[in-house]
Order: C-alpha cells, then structure tokens, then sequence
C-alpha cells in the first residue's frame, strides 16, 4: 500500500540531549516531556498535514549508554506498530550512537516498506533559562531537527533516514563528524543496500509475509543480543604483537564480529603473527572486516600494506562508515546462524570491488 498524508507519524522519544532541561541539563522523564512536546507542536501549524501519534517507550537513557539489547527492543517498539498498520515513525535519540542506531534499524527493515526518521540535537529543545514556563529555545537546533524529520516522514519514499542540521541522508551513510557543532553529521545518497531495497507497494500477501517471518525470528533475535559484540580494534604505530593481543583476547568469545581500524585505505603493519592470528579468528567463525580510520573513502586493496590481510580471510568494509560497518554486522550475527552464512550475506551486501580477489 502507497502511503498518504492521511497515515499517522508515529513518534518515539528515547531521551538524550533534546529532551534535557535543568541546571545541570538531564533528559526529562518521557510523562513530563511528552506532553510539553505534544503542545509546542499543536502550536505549529506546519505540523498540521500530518496526524501524530505517539508510541510508548520505557527506554529512555544516554545514548552513549545503548548496547545490542537496547537496539533490539526500539527494532521490536517499531516492528510491533509497523505489524498492525504504522508505516511512518520518528525517532528522537541521543546523539554519541544516532548513526549507529538509524544504520541498524536500516539493517532490520530492509525489504519493507517502512519510513523511519532518526533525529536529534546538539542543544535541547526547551530553554533552561526560563523556569517560569517550558518554551522552546530558540538559539537551540532542536526544533528544526524535529520539523525536518517531520516533514520527511511524511514524503513518499520508504526507508531509514537520520535528519540533522535541518539535512537528511540514508541511514547507513551517516557519521557523526563534530563534537559539539549543530553540523554535527553529514552523509551522502550514493547508497547501496540496504537503502535500495525498500519498496514503495508491497503486496499485502507479501508484505504479511515479511512480518511474520520478522516476528518468528525475534525470540531468537533478543536471546542472542544479550551476548553479541562487536569489537574493534584501532590500528596505530604499534609493534603488530600489540594488535596480536587483542585479537587474542577475543578469540574465544562465543558470538562476536571484529572490525579492523587501519590507516588510510585500510592498511596494517603486517607480521606472519599476525597473519596467523587473522587464521585463528576465521577458524574461530569469526567475521573480521577492514574498515579505515578516515572518515571518508573507505578501505581498498591496491597497496600492498593492505591487501595482504584478505589473503587470511579479512573482508572488505568497502566504503561502509563505522556506525554502518558495526551495525551489519550486529544484524548478521542476531539474523544468521552460521559463520558461513552471515559471510556469504556480509559478501553480497557489500561492494567487494576493493578486495575481490582472495575473500574467502
């Protein structure tokens, strides 16, 4: 079914710095902030074209403080009032993990035709200065994240969006390049999978299809985001045993992915150690994905101080971001049940132009 504007938006608050009021600034309890919320937009008459509603959440904590488990609940939050009709929904979130949770949340509904908007800002909606009353602040950027997002979510085209700077980018191309400024992420539309699989018409017999086999496999899905990780491990101008130890230390974890931070297009100091530790992981079913330090380009094979670890079953991140890289990963290890299947998936959803020749 297309959407129209007459279909709901559903709006979830899930904290962070937009919803924090207060001296010292903390997230306002969802009851308290909900309905300050819910008036400030009534208020708007650029929200009118679209009916809001509001979904329940109870996870309301720093997003810095959001783990595998944290993710799978706002994916289950979503696909519950997706199952039964919603197909528009914003997401307010803190801003250290946004990337990390609109890439996953890419991950989880690709095939559907869902709309998701992540937003959220650098400085709260409400001026703390003003303790007689809650208005908005208005040197904030809160309010223009949030009226974008709005006014995303209620175009047309399906998919996963992260709205910022009054910008809006596919999920999983979206970093977060500034500590503080409210240009705080930038992104691209040059997306692959999963951004080019969402469908504007699904047939209703398919589309009942898609969610019920999302629901058969959510049982599963929670059980094993209590022990996923994802592990990454930053290259610098260490001796190679340092990154030998780390590899170590991991090697027996029983359900975890491990990204490799190299320098520039992905390359890392090679020993025969290392190597062979890089063999170990494999054996170990582990998934272990080059990904470069630099924020743009990402990894290629065309030096030779790169190009080696795919020779020891190191794959490609292509030009994935970080938040993108870790949040496929997290997917294929709560989806698949296989190292060799969450491989072969990890294969066709990248670009493998930059290490074609020796994945194994």
């Amino acid at each position: 079914m297309t959407p129209t504007l007459s279909q709901p938006i559903a709006l979830i608050y899930a904290g962070g710095t937009f919803g924090s009021y207060g001296k010292p600034l903390a997230p306002l309890p969802a009851k308290q902030f909900l309905p300050i919320l819910q008036e400030l937009l009534s208020q708007n008459p650029e929200h009118n074209t679209a009916t809001i509603s509001w979904l329940d959440n109870p996870l309301i904590k720093d997003s810095s403080q959001l783990d595998a488990q944290d993710f799978v609940h706002f994916y289950q939050l979503i696909l519950t009032a997706y199952a039964s009709g919603t197909k528009r929904f914003v997401l307010i979130s803190g801003t250290d993990t946004l990337s990390y949770l609109g890439a996953f949340l890419a991950e989880a509904f690709a095939g559907s035709d869902i709309k998701i908007v992540v937003t959220g800002s650098m400085r709260p909606l409400l001026d703390s200065s003003n303790i007689q009353s809650y208005c908005v602040d208005e040197t904030s950027d809160a309010w223009g994240n949030l009226s974008t997002a709005l006014q995303q979510a209620s175009s047309f085209d399906p998919g996963v969006m992260i709205s910022f700077g009054e910008e809006t980018w596919p999920a999983q191309t979206v970093q977060k390049i500034h500590s503080h400024d409210f240009m705080a992420f930038t992104g691209h539309f040059r997306a692959a999978y999963p951004a080019n699989s969402y469908v504007k018409a699904i047939p209703q017999a398919r589309l009942q299809h898609w969610i019920e086999d999302q629901q058969a496999q959510l049982s599963m899905i929670q059980d094993r985001a209590k022990d996923a990780a994802i592990f990454a491990l930053y290259c610098v101008p260490n001796d190679p045993k340092a990154m030998i130890t780390q590899l170590k230390a991991i090697s027996n974890h029983p359900n975890c992915a491990i990204i490799l931070l190299g320098f520039g297009a992905g390359n890392l100091p090679f020993s025969a150690e290392l190597a062979a530790a890089l063999d170990d992981a494999y054996q170990q079913g582990q998934l272990v994905i080059a990904a470069s330090q630099c924020p743009f380009g990402g990894v290629s094979d065309s030096y030779a101080a790169g190009s080696w670890q795919y020779d020891h079953h190191v794959m490609s991140g292509g030009r994935l971001t970080i938040a993108a890289i870790y949040a496929r990963l997290l997917w294929l290890l709560l989806r698949f049940d296989s190292p060799a299947r969450r491989r072969q998936r990890w294969q066709f959803s990248v670009n493998q132009k930059t290490a074609t020749h020796k994945n194994r």
